[in-house]
């Protein structure tokens, strides 16, 4: 008999029906574990489920019958991929699952900030537009979609499907080339000509060794044409401190993020302190949370299971496959 261990199902809203395994099998559900908690519950278990808690070469250690860890997300910087190589552990991840409820929410931030929803919102619940005079008033500015470049960093199916919604607002998308190359053809735009020329900038691509801090002041400051940054893929890609450096010396027309670099943000970290402006939009990783995703999500987590048990395994990123 597997013993399955979820240790973070509250990452899945309770809507979401999990279904149970075609094989025997017993399955633990924790709403929430803590790091210091982790090897404790997964002692005994052959198969793991994580979203986003740590599973660390120490913890790997002493988990000598741990065969899978299924990572419920397309992330897996959560788990020590190397330390699950050494011990012939493999790790799979959910793909696919995002492919609508990202991008929409991608554009429900761009749509949001360039015109001006928050700032008008807030002025409406002021009670300034009794104070107008007038039927309508300006005190933000509002800008079409239609001709506008977007830079997108990224060039996998969030990507893709970003660059298709965009074209069909009359956006002209850029895929922009990975920082530091050259030579990656005519389909890619060089990294400097995206962030000098884009009005909204969008990120996609996970956050790797390569990829950490990619955007900070450096890059801020080549962006001659104000744009959006909007973040829906990882807090880590953006440099939280000189993100509030860049908004509050103009370098930036308005910030849309759904992740931070540590989750949840404290009330004092860099990201929080400009969340009350109305040129900026924070929401709390849930760019991938519709009901929809969720349940593609849990069908091809447990699918990932069976596959794995049955001797056909997928999804795999890692471990001793």
């Amino acid at each position: 008999m597997h013993r399955i261990v979820f240790l973070d199902r509250a990452t899945l809203a309770p809507q979401i029906r999990l279904r149970r395994p075609s094989f025997d099998h017993r399955l633990v559900e924790h709403a929430r574990t803590r790091p210091a908690e982790v090897a404790e519950r997964l002692s005994g278990a052959s198969i793991a489920i994580t979203n986003k808690v740590p599973v660390t070469a120490e913890t790997l250690a002493l988990l000598p019958d741990l065969k899978l860890i299924a990572v419920a997300a397309t992330g897996t910087d959560c788990v020590d991929r190397q330390a699950c190589r050494d011990r012939g552990i493999a790790v799979a991840n959910i793909r696919g699952y995002a492919v609508n409820t990202v991008p929409e929410h991608t554009f429900a931030l761009i749509l949001a900030l360039r015109r001006s929803l928050v700032g008008f919102r807030q002025d409406v619940l002021a009670g300034a537009w009794q104070q107008a005079g007038q039927f309508c008033f300006f005190n933000h500015p509002i800008r079409d979609l239609r001709g506008a470049r977007i830079g997108i960093v990224g060039e996998g199916v969030l990507g893709q499907r970003v660059a298709a919604i965009a074209a069909a607002f009359g956006m002209v998308p850029l895929f922009a080339a990975h920082k530091g190359a050259s030579g990656l053809g005519p389909l890619y735009t060089p990294w400097e000509e995206m962030l000098e020329t884009s009005d909204v900038i969008t990120l996609h691509c996970p956050l790797t060794a390569a990829t950490r801090g990619m955007i900070g002041l450096p890059e801020f400051r080549r962006m001659s044409r104000r744009p959006l940054l909007i973040n829906t893929a990882r807090g880590g890609l953006v440099v939280e401190e000189d993100l509030v450096a860049a908004l509050e010396d103009g370098l930036i027309g308005g910030v849309g993020f759904d992740v931070a670099e540590v989750e949840p943000p404290d009330p004092s970290s860099p990201l929080m302190r400009i969340a009350g402006r109305p040129d900026v939009i924070v929401t709390p990783h849930v760019a991938w949370a519709s009901d929809e995703a969720q349940q593609t999500l849990a069908d091809q987590l447990i699918d990932n299971i069976e596959n794995f048990v049955a001797g056909k395994p997928s999804n795999l990123v890692g471990g001793a496959y």
